[in-house]
Order: C-alpha cells, then sequence, then structure tokens
C-alpha cells in the first residue's frame, strides 16, 4: 500500500496529467490513497472573500497558515471542495474509481484544537497568541479507508479534522498523511512537490536514515521542514520508508518508487 501527498505546488500546475497516467498503471499492482494540498488556492480564494490570511512561524522554524474562524470556513470550503473534486474529476477521467472525503468523513481525522500557539513575531521574539482553529492529530479511524479500498475506489482525503467539540480543525497536509500512512501500515509514503527532494546548500540530499533526517531538521528552510517532518512521523508510526520529490515530471510516482532523483528516508540504512 501506498500513501501519495499531493502538494499544493503541484495541483496548482494545472493538475499535472502525468501523475495521473502513472497512477492508472500503478494501480494494477498497489493499493494507493491519496491526500491532498491546496494552500495556494485557499489563499486566492479567501483574498477574493476578503479574508485575510497571515503567516505565523514557530520558534522551530515552521511556518504555516494563522487560522481564525473566517479562515476555516474558506480553508473547509475550497480543500474540501474546489480543490478535492478537482482531483476526483481527473482521476474519474482517467477511468480510476476515486472518491474524495474530508478527515471529518467517518470521523477518519481527530484533532486537538491548539489553545495557544508559541510564535516568533517581526522582531524575532517568542510571543504566545491564541491557537485559533488549528489542530494536532491524535487519533486516525481508518474504517471508511478501507470500506473504500475493499471495493477498489481510491480515496482522495482533503485534510480537515473533527475537533474535540466537532469543530473544523486545520490540519497540516504532510502530516495528516504521515498518520494516515502509519495507521494504515503502508509501505511507504510518496510527497510529490516542485522541487527535486531535500537540497542543502543546493546538493540534493538523496539517502537519509530516521535519526539523521531529525538531526537535520533545524537546518531546512521553509516548505520542506513540514515534510521531511512528516517522514519522521510516519517512519515512527511504522511506515517502511519515506520519500520526497518531484512531481512535475514523467511518471513521477514510478521514479520516486525507483529511487530516481529524489529524496529516501528509512528508519534503518
Amino acid at each position: 500500500m501506498i500513501v501519495v501527498k499531493i502538494g499544493g505546488s503541484i495541483l496548482s500546475d494545472s493538475l499535472h496529467t502525468s501523475i495521473f497516467d502513472d497512477l492508472v498503471a500503478l494501480l494494477h499492482n498497489e493499493k494507493i490513497i491519496i491526500v491532498h494540498g491546496g494552500g495556494k488556492q485557499v489563499t486566492s480564494v479567501a483574498n477574493r472573500l476578503g479574508v485575510k490570511q497571515q503567516f505565523i512561524v514557530s520558534p522551530g522554524g515552521i511556518k504555516s497558515r494563522y487560522t481564525d474562524r473566517d479562515t476555516v470556513e474558506a480553508y473547509t470550503m475550497v480543500m474540501s471542495g474546489q480543490v478535492n473534486k478537482s482531483i476526483v474529476t481527473k482521476l474519474l477521467k482517467q477511468g480510476i474509481n476515486a472518491v474524495g472525503i474530508a478527515g471529518i468523513d467517518g470521523g477518519l481525522l481527530r484533532a486537538e484544537r491548539k489553545k495557544k500557539l508559541l510564535i516568533i513575531n517581526d522582531k524575532g521574539r517568542k510571543m504566545s497568541i491564541d491557537g485559533g482553529y488549528t489542530g494536532k492529530i491524535n487519533h486516525v479511524n481508518n474504517s471508511l479507508i478501507d470500506v473504500l479500498l475493499d471495493k477498489d475506489f481510491v480515496p482522495v482525503i482533503s485534510p480537515i479534522a473533527l475537533g474535540e467539540e466537532f469543530e473544523y480543525l486545520n490540519v497540516d497536509g504532510d502530516r495528516a498523511a504521515a498518520h494516515i500512512a502509519g495507521n494504515m501500515r503502508a509501505d511507504r509514503v510518496i510527497f510529490l512537490t516542485d522541487v527535486a527532494g531535500l537540497l542543502i546548500d543546493g546538493r540534493l540530499i538523496e539517502n537519509l536514515t530516521l535519526d539523521e533526517a531529525k538531526m537535520m531538521l533545524p537546518k531546512i528552510g521553509f516548505g520542506m521542514e513540514k515534510k521531511i517532518l512528516a517522514c519522521t512521523e510516519a517512519l515512527e508510526l511504522g511506515v517502511g520508508e519515506a520519500i520526497v520529490g518531484n512531481g512535475s515530471r514523467e511518471n513521477p510516482i514510478s521514479k520516486l518508487l525507483a529511487h530516481e532523483n529524489c529524496t529516501v528516508i528509512k528508519a534503518h540504512e
């Protein structure tokens, strides 16, 4: 089984057709679960709706969207509506039995709402702010995914989680993919993005162990740091290997599975 996370940067590239051609071939031999991003699309629609978007940085250097009440409504609308159904439509066109669901459906993703967020302000100082509608995943209920896979459907999941008070919560798509992969005992989790993989000083890091990846996290810049963090979480949850690579090339998933020009992280060498 493979979990594929399609990043928003790839989705904004006219839903790169080769990804879907690749999936057709892979589905003959593999069960596949898709988790998607779509942050750029959320920002675009939110701005058009007059919902101002704010981005924050944690002391660990992780950049994320600040999610107030208006933003979580826009986020849910765009991710579970426009973006999710665009992917489903593309898959159906390729003859793939895709079903779009949100993390709230069937209680798939449950999360604890963050009460406070520690951030670095514009002056470089730490400060605490209200947590808004951001969540940390604490439970995955795979029952709905199991039903869909048993009937040969391909689940396409938007990363909206259900909070303890049944509110919508924004959870990171990469980490959602990691948790789903771990809970489903996936062999691999693949993160499709718009670069070759983890680049340090312009050099592609092709292979890392789990321990090496965790040690490198403080040195990784915005964007990629979440993917590498998600890789480490997936491995700690029992996934065989985590792969990060470019989704904007021909047959990207097959090439990543073959470890061509990408970053591969395993628990051990």
